[in-house]
Order: C-alpha cells, then sequence, then structure tokens
C-alpha cells in the first residue's frame, strides 16, 4: 500500500443521543457522454442496518471502466457503527477517447468510523498507474489531466479524499478515489468513485 491516513471530523455541540449510521460501497460510476447517462449505482454496497456485507465480482462499464471484485462490511460495535470497503484491479479507459491516459488502481480501501466525538476515516491506496502519485498520499490530494480544449483538463483525480459538511456536524465521507470528467466542460461529465464509505454519529441518512 502506498499510504493510509486517518481523519477525524469534529462534533459540534451536544446533541440528544441517536443511533449512529454508516454505509460503504467498493465504487460508482455516473457519467454523461454525448447526452447518454450511464449510472451503476453502488458496488457491494452496505449499511450498518443491512445488508452487512456486499461483494460484487466486477466487469466492465462499457469502454469507460473496468472493475474488478470488490466487497464491503457494515455493522455496529456498541453504539459506533463501522463501515468499510475494498476492491482491486481497477482500470478506467474513458479518457483514451480523448487523448489521455488509461489510469489503472490495484488495490484499494476505505473505513469509517463513529465515535463519540464524530467520525474517523481511513484510506489505503495501492499501485497507481496513468497518473503520478506521491510515495505518502496527504489528504485530498488532487491531480489534474490536462489535454481539454483551451487548456482545460480531461479530468481531475483526488486520492484520499474526504468530504464534511459546512458547518461540520461530526459526519464524514471519504473515498479512496475520486475521478471527476472534464470539470470545466467538455464532452462528458459525472464522477467515477473507489471505495466510499460514510458514517454519521448523529445517524442521519
Amino acid at each position: 500500500m502506498l499510504a493510509v491516513t486517518m481523519l477525524a471530523a469534529p462534533l459540534l455541540g451536544a446533541a440528544a443521543p441517536v443511533t449512529s449510521t454508516g454505509w460503504a460501497s467498493s465504487g460508482s460510476v455516473d457519467v454523461t457522454i454525448d447526452n447518454e447517462q450511464i449510472v451503476t449505482g453502488e458496488l457491494a454496497k452496505c449499511t450498518v442496518d443491512g445488508p452487512y456485507r456486499g461483494w460484487t465480482q466486477g466487469g466492465a462499464t462499457g469502454d469507460i471502466a473496468v472493475f474488478g471484485a470488490g466487497e464491503t462490511g457494515c455493522g455496529r460495535s456498541g453504539e459506533a457503527s463501522i463501515a468499510q470497503a475494498a476492491g482491486r484491479r481497477f482500470r478506467a479507459t474513458l479518457l483514451q477517447r480523448y487523448g489521455g491516459p488509461a489510469l489503472t488502481v490495484r488495490t484499494f480501501s476505505a473505513k469509517c468510523a463513529t465515535t463519540a466525538t464524530g467520525s474517523l476515516g481511513e484510506v489505503a491506496v495501492g499501485a497507481v498507474e496513468g497518473v503520478t502519485v506521491p510515495e505518502e498520499i496527504p489528504p485530498n490530494y488532487r491531480i489534474v489531466i490536462p489535454g481539454g480544449a483551451a487548456g482545460t483538463a480531461l479530468a481531475t483525480v483526488v486520492l484520499n479524499e474526504t468530504v464534511t459538511p459546512q458547518p461540520p456536524d461530526g459526519s464524514l465521507v471519504t473515498h479512496a478515489v475520486h475521478i471527476k470528467l472534464f470539470p470545466q466542460g467538455g464532452p462528458a461529465s459525472g464522477d467515477i468513485y473507489l471505495g466510499t464509505a460514510a458514517c454519521d454519529p448523529f445517524g442521519k441518512k
């Protein structure tokens, strides 16, 4: 693995006791190309309220991406919710249509857990090809893939991504890899996610 990083989402203020929630997915595709939308939904999704485990053998989504096998596990330990996802042998070929690279990720995982003071997230990313990645991946590490019209980007790739609401409420969503197509506009749009885990100590859906 290249990196394992833990991030905390702070909990602001006291609240009435509630049941925490969490879910995880090994990946998803939601993109639009030439006015055609391609959506996979959350692959191998689990939640702490069931199903507690998910598995996918993977497969190809047209010439957009190929997922290898992936699995998830969710549950509670006392009052804490825990959600985790892992996958392997991902390959995105869509950018080759526009002169960009093929992107491959050998392994990836994401995990989160609620705590008495918020949520913790942990991400690991294995060998990545098609873009240059540092040995130690900092949180929300963003890579721009150039080649779009008028100097725009074909895509951005964010590794070790954590999304928290503003103002913070203790919840978080963590993605091992997030590929955003043509972020400044172009012939395609949408997002591809690898390894997603979401936790909320307040139990909001």
